[in-house]
């Protein structure tokens, strides 16, 4: 069994001190150091993978009787020779699980079940427009998605077995150290790039012909979308569980994030809506009437009240025509209008009209100049300006002037003024 020769002793103390226990330790002694020790190194807790490892083989041969006498005699080599020549031991995680009872950190669900980790959601921009939102409507899209192999239920192999990898010993991470100063070493710890993280090789005779190997294979999916009246800009539609599949993880969730596009003519601020229009000066002073469609093809006739004068910038609200309330269509809030008042070109009026036209509108505000402050009066001429334009070119002469006197300015003033 130990080859010729009979075994050779070696150390004996490794496993005792992965432990922190003494060689006379009692069964319940080396118990609880292993649930203490194991606990704490625990990967789902973000404990060492290569530890917890350590941990579990140290407990799977201390706490077996006849492989810890055969330690306790010959050493850990002898042991792996007894153990069939290759050193073979149980995945940590199992020996964790049936220590444990299957029990959680927390008292409940499976340790193999809460090791799953979660898979990544997958984000999708929905575009839709105003008339959408308001009227609710319904999106089909197809997608593509991973999903476990029907022929080998996401085992990857025929057997339904597969080896443990050799670069990472099971535990699907590998840790690398790099010495990075004077007696300075930096760990990192990243996926086993051989099996991928998952601890495990497939033959390649025994590889799934479905899947090579990949233990998931590719579905189309088509989604119906439904976009609820009165959602918002930015809201999320969740499919749960729908992202992609993979072995030993909690499918993600299909993320559909509504991304409203701009109308031309109506403008939304939450359960409101906004349009502008404009109106001549006859209409604003003698009334007016014109027609809205709506986001939902109605027609809606909007027309001022007798004898009502708009003042420019002025708005108006409608009741009852705003948006749908989300969770609560039948609830809508309203509908402004902003009107503006477009007034003729100079010249539009005769000195005659004018006439007549103050005889109607109402007595002039400004104060008249008598025929004496006339005499005494320079005339002035108007122009027409384009104000944002003029204050652009201020300000760009203002800099330019700025610029021209820090040049001018000698280099032994300028450093001086910096030492003070």
């Amino acid at each position: 069994m130990f080859g010729r020769g009979g075994p050779r002793r070696s150390d004996n103390s490794k496993y005792y001190d992965i432990l922190g226990i003494s060689k006379n330790a009692s069964e319940d002694e080396i118990k609880k150091a292993y649930r203490k020790a194991a606990m704490k190194n625990h990967p789902d807790k973000g404990g060492d993978p290569e530890k917890f490892k350590e941990l579990g083989q140290a407990y799977e041969v201390l706490s077996d009787p006849e492989k810890k006498e055969l330690y306790d005699q010959y050493g850990e080599d002898a042991l792996k020779e007894g153990m069939g020549g290759g050193g073979s031991f149980h995945n940590p995680f199992d020996i964790f699980e049936s220590f444990f009872g299957g029990a959680s950190f927390g008292g409940g669900g499976s340790s193999r079940g809460r090791r799953q980790k979660h898979g990544e959601d997958v984000v999708h921009s929905l575009k839709v427009s105003l008339e959408d939102v308001y009227n609710g409507t319904t999106k089909k899209l197809s997608l593509s998605r991973n999903i476990l192999c029907p022929k080998c239920k996401g085992k990857g192999s025929k057997s339904g077995t597969a080896g443990r990898c050799f670069g990472c010993k099971g535990t699907g991470m590998k840790i690398t150290r790099r010495q990075i100063g004077l007696g300075m070493i930096q760990q990192m710890q990243h996926v086993c790039p051989d099996c991928r993280g998952s601890g495990e090789v497939i033959n390649e005779r025994d590889k799934c012909p479905l899947c090579k190997g990949n233990k998931v294979s590719q579905e189309k999916k088509v989604l119906e979308v439904h976009v609820e009246k009165g959602m918002q800009q930015g809201q999320k539609i969740v499919f749960e569980g729908q992202a992609d599949e993979a072995p030993d993880t909690i499918t993600g969730d299909i993320v559909f994030v509504l991304q409203v596009k701009d109308h031309p003519k109506f403008r939304r601020e939450q359960d409101d809506l906004y349009i502008d229009h404009n109106l001549s000066l006859t209409e604003a002073l003698c009334g007016f009437q014109f027609a809205v469609k709506h986001l939902d093809g109605r027609q809606l006739l909007i027309k001022s009240n007798p004898g009502e004068v708009i003042k420019p910038g002025q708005y108006k609200a409608i009741n009852d025509e705003g948006m749908p309330q989300h969770n609560r269509p039948f609830m809508k809030g309203r509908l402004y209008i902003q009107f503006n008042v477009d007034f003729p070109d100079s010249g539009f009026l005769s000195p005659d009209q004018c006439q007549l036209l103050e005889k109607v509108l109402p007595q002039k505000s400004s104060k008249h100049v008598s025929d004496m402050e006339l005499d005494d009066c320079e005339e002035t001429t108007l122009h027409d300006v384009n104000f944002k334009e003029e204050m652009r070119r201020k300000q760009q002469q203002q800099y330019r002037e700025a610029y021209d006197e820090d040049d001018d300015e000698p280099s032994g003033q300028r450093v001086q003024c910096a030492q003070q």
